[in-house]
């Protein structure tokens, strides 16, 4: 399947579902003839601005605090260029490969909606290269949010004009030698073309949607694993009755009460004697519900972002327009709202892993094994889960609420996304093995009672976990099956 990326006729937009596709699964893109013919207008209505010799910022003036500096006509061009290797101020680690896809996929979307005022061969490289699979090498920090995340962006960029460094059929090689590799040739910079290719929140956006991605499938899982560990302590059903949830009728709320009570249909595990059971296992619809609720607001966010156009300044028919779309405080909120929902995931399944060790509960061995005191079973990976849940709790202090001003004051207040959005990369990994130690522990809790008891829809979920982790008969080593369970609810294969 070629997914058009863009149709203006359609009034098409980019869903989540659709940059999974693209970024992750690999469908090609086709971009239509009107889009490039919308790049074209805005480029001569460009040129049409720059005659005229008023300033414009970022064109032909210098940038930040040095706005109001007159770029003479014959540098116009050495602007841009000096523009992009002296943002290319990065460092630490390269961000994975999917995440600067995302942004490349994203800031090609931003170019051919046809207010930046580049010329055609700027979306064409970025199109050319992610069909070629060229993916520029991108250091994960030194963003601030605003005007975008110039740093990345930068780095990015470089590969453009065959400079850098860039991954190509897995290696990591010079930009120059990935472009020539690739049948491509370094293009050069004119008006305003390095400013629109940093200005904006293309990777904050790209990590933020990755996440929302990944964050679908845990919060789906959520409720399965949930019931597992309510089966295996016998959990009493009258809190996920559809009459509590009715009366508070949050929609998340509701659809967790009614996964979990139709996964205990039918279910023949013996009950309880207990009046109520504890809150991670009694409130978990409107744990869950909570926090699926998050991120069906996050996701509305998200796709907003990922549909506008962050550069600056704006062309438009009679004018150009600076201002600043380029700040990444929606986003950034979202990236936060989003830390806080899944470092509450993972606090509530720590919980549930935690009761499942202690036999007053599960009526079965501490630690789901047979001879503890010889053998330790699941001790460790609650531990596990415990240190992961207190990192998140670490991570999950709103990186919004912070600003360094920057450019001499003239960038006095930022978004700090980035920040936040890597700190989401780690919180969505720690909370998919948080959920997935609980997952194991549960599924040896139900071995140990008896899985034929279980309903046919929940033995159907666990199947593949049985299938990836053996039974738990005396010590082994536990974090193959952890990252195996962790890589089977990130992949959405349960």
């Amino acid at each position: 399947m070629v997914y058009i990326l863009f149709d203006m006729k359609l009034g098409k937009r980019i869903t989540l579902r659709d940059f999974e596709k693209i970024v992750l699964r690999k469908e090609p893109i086709e971009i239509p003839s009107e889009s490039w013919e919308n790049v074209k207008r805005a480029n001569k209505i460009l040129k049409t601005f720059l005659k005229g010799g008023k300033p414009y910022y970022g064109i032909n003036t210098g940038f930040g605090k040095l706005a109001n500096t007159s770029i003479k006509k014959e540098e116009i061009n050495k602007l841009q260029q000096n523009l992009i290797l002296s943002h290319a101020s990065g460092v630490g680690n390269d961000l994975p490969l999917e995440v600067v896809k995302g942004a490349m996929l994203l800031r090609l979307l931003c170019f051919i909606k046809g207010r930046s005022g580049v010329r055609e061969e700027v979306p064409k490289m970025l199109y050319l290269m992610l069909k070629k699979g060229l993916i520029p090498a991108v250091p994960e920090k030194g963003s601030v949010g605003a005007s975008g995340d110039l740093a990345p962006s930068a780095h990015l960029a470089l590969v453009l004009l065959g400079k850098g460094f860039a991954y190509l059929e897995g290696k990591r090689i010079s930009g120059s030698k990935a472009l020539r590799k690739s049948g491509l040739k370094p293009i050069k910079l004119e008006a305003k073309e390095g400013l629109s290719l940093i200005n904006g929140t293309q990777f904050m956006t790209s990590i933020a949607a990755l996440s929302l991605i990944r964050i679908k499938k845990i919060i789906e899982y959520a409720d399965y694993i949930a019931t597992a560990s309510i089966e295996c302590i016998g959990g009493r059903r009258e809190p996920f009755q559809p009459e509590i949830h009715r009366v508070r009728p949050y929609r998340g709320q509701i659809n967790s009460a009614h996964n979990i009570l139709n996964l205990l249909k039918k279910s023949k595990m013996e009950k309880n004697q207990r009046v109520q059971d504890p809150y991670s296992f009694r409130c978990s619809p409107q744990v869950h519900g909570a926090i699926r609720d998050v991120i069906s607001f996050c996701s509305e966010i998200v796709e907003i972002e990922m549909n506008s156009v962050t550069d600056n300044p704006l062309l438009f028919e009679d004018k150009v327009l600076s201002g600043g779309n380029f700040h990444g405080e929606p986003v950034a909120f979202a990236i936060d709202f989003m830390k806080i929902a899944l470092t509450e995931l993972s606090s509530i399944s720590e919980r549930r892993t935690a009761h499942l060790m202690d036999s007053e509960i599960t009526n079965l061995p501490n630690f789901l094994t047979d001879n503890p005191g010889i053998n330790s079973g699941y001790m460790i990976p609650h531990t596990t889960s415990a240190s992961l849940v207190s990192r998140n709790k670490t991570l999950s202090t709103p990186s919004v609420i912070d600003s360094i001003p920057t450019s001499l004051n003239q960038e006095d207040h930022v978004s700090m996304g980035m920040n936040g959005a890597l700190s989401l990369l780690e919180v969505t990994l720690n909370t998919s093995y948080v959920i997935a130690i609980e997952l194991i522990a549960a599924t040896q809790g139900l071995r140990m009672k008896g899985l034929d008891k279980l309903s046919p829809p929940l033995r159907k979920f666990l199947k593949p976990i049985l299938d990836t982790v053996p039974p738990y008969t005396k010590d082994r080593e536990h974090y193959r099956d952890i990252e195996g369970v962790k890589d089977l609810i990130l992949e959405g294969t349960l």
